[in-house]
């Protein structure tokens, strides 16, 4: 990309028409010789093409390494701790932590019209049962008992597009030879089938409200994410709430989980977690797990490939049974089909491991098995050595049962199960300011300087628990630049600095031409939103970034600040979006990388002679208010912060199911962050900014949300530096306006608290 050349209308301050009109009449002056010069103290920037898009590659390709190199850190963290604590770690990321119900025994899901039997044969019949597993939430699905001696308890798992009816051979659907549940109580085996929260889109949405085309699991894996909760554990929860029945029955029968798929995954995940288990069948699922990044979005775990890819998941079985199906898996190519008002969903695919990369990974954990414990096997073969494991000697299959129920819809079952989910995740958003509040219990408001000492604990928790904190950047500054603007008031330079290998940060410092020597003066930060560039807040090529920037970084250097406007890598769609894909999975986000590219901005910035390192402030709009909430509030250096079209009770704009601007009904699956509803909303980020000066620009026309939650968040934070004895260091400015920067209390703020006087 050719820097852009500077003409005469622009240094008089024409507007943008003058100036195209000026060109097409062959009137541009100033070219690359003049103005690619670079600042002293840099060397010349040569590179050419798109640098927001090489940015957003460079992280792409450090990413890639880091899946790569998963599996040697996954070994180095399995020799630190001991598997029960390997077991707390994998209970807490998969959110299933909430403190199941005890219960005597399942009771039947009857009614006047329906019996609770379903079916009945010679060998054993089947019930339609419900269970309680934590509060508002039960299991639902059939329970298949033998008339005989029980000899084996089992929880059959189905895929989750697949209905217990089809697993139990009550529906078609499956192959005769499939039908697991089926097959396993004609051997003498009681077996409950749960029923799992399919991959439709049919109820993903309110009525009156807006629907999307996420599947049912995406749509719950969403909020329940925000609260530290998720899909996974959710269904593994009702899975081991039928192994705290069993327990209870004090059976000598041994206890089994088998399952398919997605029920294949959760398997693997339940015996992993609960040493009761005696035996598991994981078919259909198991392989590698560094390509999780193309599955469905809620398969995607925090942290996940730091701690625990399959083969981990499988030695936190042994020294139980393990039977490993290589049978294809379900063959998803990605979310329900957009179409009017069904929109949002995440990519995300599933493909069959080949049979050789799944005896890999199982061949990986083998070394913790006993000999002949973890079987790697293909269809009938591998329901016999489940059963031989759990001392069942296989009957001959018989014909399937006939299910009893005059019009059973099993979507009546599905909605209760997905409204149960969506009523109690809800419900935790409802309870999680109070969850906040005994989180930062720890925070002294005695003063100002205490305040800050006690918040370093939660700085820590914020950086490296829930955006994710990489290692130091190890690679030198090497500024480079070159001159793009030239202009009455100030001069323009691209800049980039290096970060680490392949992670460079890139922006456009504005110096004002009426410095003098020796002078020291402010810098303001300016950060554009999704989709910006430093130039939309210089020279915007368009009306609307026109009307949503006001040209505020130019305007700010033209009243004498000195300005740096950084390209932040949220641009490019879908490019940048699968950037989060693949880091939350190593323990990191897009922020990761933002705060270690705004480290070495502060750190060049701070070493500028014309700069005075104590008073750099940050005033972000949309996207970018989002980085004045995270940023700053990590990065003392910034002396200040102003969140412009952004700030909001943003654990409700995360989860609300109530509101159509809520992100549950749109594409940026990038805002999620595991647990952040437990821990930091926006108070609690501003918390961590005080008591440094912190404004909120907010235009009672924004569509982002409205102004009563955005006046209730920030009411708490004018609350806490009134506590702290410093009000004056804390406002917001209302204005009659939509989603832009409106630049009046603003600027006053900023004048006011980097101590610049007004022109």
């Amino acid at each position: 990309m050719e820097p852009p050349t500077i003409d005469n209308a622009q240094r008089e301050g024409r507007p943008r028409a003058a100036r195209a009109a000026l060109a097409a009449c062959g009137l541009l002056v100033g070219a690359w010789t003049v103005f690619g010069q670079p600042l002293p103290g840099t060397a010349p920037l040569e590179e050419q093409g798109d640098l927001a898009v090489r940015m957003v590659e460079g992280i792409d390709r450090y990413l890639m390494r880091g899946l790569g190199g998963a599996r040697a850190r996954r070994d180095a963290y399995w020799r630190t701790a001991s598997a029960a604590e390997h077991r707390r770690t994998l209970a807490r990321i998969i959110g299933a932590v909430d403190s199941r119900i005890p219960f005597e025994a399942p009771w039947p899901a009857a009614t006047v019209n329906r019996p609770a039997v379903v079916a009945s044969g010679d060998g054993y019949e089947v019930q339609a049962i419900r269970w309680p597993v934590f509060e508002g939430v039960e299991g639902d699905g059939l329970l298949l008992k033998p008339r005989g001696e029980v000899k084996a308890r089992v929880i059959a798992l189905p895929d989750a597009d697949v209905t217990p009816e089809m697993l139990a051979g009550l529906a078609p659907g499956i192959a005769p030879e499939r039908q697991v549940a089926r097959r396993l109580a004609e051997s003498g085996c009681l077996v409950v089938v749960p029923a799992l929260i399919d991959r439709s889109d049919e109820f993903s949405g309110k009525e009156g409200v807006r629907f999307t085309n996420q599947p049912h699991r995406e749509f719950i894996y969403r909020m329940a994410y925000e609260m530290g909760r998720h899909v996974i554990g959710y269904e593994a929860q009702k899975a081991l709430a039928l192994v705290d029945w069993f327990a209870r029955e004090q059976a000598e029968a041994p206890i089994g989980v088998a399952g398919y798929g997605e029920g294949g995954l959760l398997a693997l995940y339940s015996a992993a977690l609960d040493e009761r288990i005696g035996a598991a069948m994981v078919s259909g699922y198991l392989g590698p797990r560094e390509g999780v990044w193309r599955e469905p979005i809620y398969r995607g775990v925090w942290s996940q490939l730091e701690t625990f890819g399959d083969a981990e998941l499988a030695r936190l079985v042994a020294p139980r049974t393990l039977v490993v199906d290589t049978a294809a898996a379900p063959a998803i190519s990605g979310p329900p089909a957009e179409r009017e008002g069904r929109r949002g969903a995440a990519p995300g695919a599933i493909t069959t491991h080949g049979a050789a990369d799944v005896r890999e990974e199982a061949d990986r954990a083998r070394p913790s098995f006993p000999s002949g414990a973890l079987t790697v096997t293909e269809g009938s073969a591998s329901l016999e050595a489940f059963m031989r494991a759990l001392k069942v000697q296989p009957a001959p299959s018989a014909a399937p049962l006939k299910d009893q129920r005059p019009g059973f819809d099993p979507r009546d079952r599905l909605r209760r199960q997905f409204q149960q989910l969506i009523d109690h995740t809800q419900k935790l958003v409802r309870q999680s300011e109070f969850t906040r509040a005994a989180f930062t219990s720890k925070l002294d408001t005695s003063s100002p300087e205490a305040w800050d000492r006690s918040a370093e604990q939660y700085r820590r928790a914020l950086w490296e628990e829930v955006i994710g904190k990489m290692p130091p950047a190890d690679r030198p500054l090497s500024p480079k630049s070159r001159r793009i603007y030239d202009t009455p008031a100030y001069s323009g330079y691209e800049v980039t600095l290096d970060v680490w290998p392949d992670v460079f940060a890139y922006g456009i410092l504005l110096v004002p031409k009426d410095l003098k020597p020796g002078e020291r003066r402010p810098v303001v930060v300016c950060q554009h939103g999704l989709e910006g560039r430093p130039q939309h807040l210089i020279d915007p090529p368009d009306e609307r970034l026109g009307r949503i920037y006001a040209r505020y970084a130019a305007a700010l250097a033209e009243q004498g600040f000195v300005v740096y406007a950084p390209q932040n890598p949220y641009i490019g769609e879908e490019k940048f979006r699968v950037l989060l894909r693949k880091a939350h999975p190593q323990k990191l986000s897009l922020f990761s990388f933002i705060l270690g590219q705004h480290e070495r901005t502060l750190e060049w910035l701070g070493s500028l002679p014309f700069v005075d390192p104590e008073r750099i402030g940050f005033y972000g709009l949309s996207y970018g208010g989002k980085t004045a909430m995270r940023v700053p509030s990590l990065l003392k250096r910034y002396a200040l912060s102003i969140c412009s079209a952004d700030f909001n009770e943003w654990i409700r704009k995360i989860t609300d199911v109530d509101h159509a601007f809520s992100y549950m009904y749109t594409v940026e699956y990038d805002m999620l962050e595991f647990n952040l509803g437990n821990t930091f909303n926006y108070a609690e980020m501003a918390a961590l900014i005080a008591p440094r000066p912190f404004m909120v620009e907010r235009g009672h026309r924004d569509g982002v949300g409205i102004d009563e939650w955005v006046a209730y968040e920030y009411a708490r934070v004018r609350r806490l530096y009134a506590d702290l004895k410093i009000p004056e260091r804390t406002e917001i400015e209302f204005f009659d306006g939509p989603h832009e920067i409106h630049g009046v209390g603003t600027f006053e703020f900023l004048r006011r608290h980097l101590r610049w006087p007004a022109r």
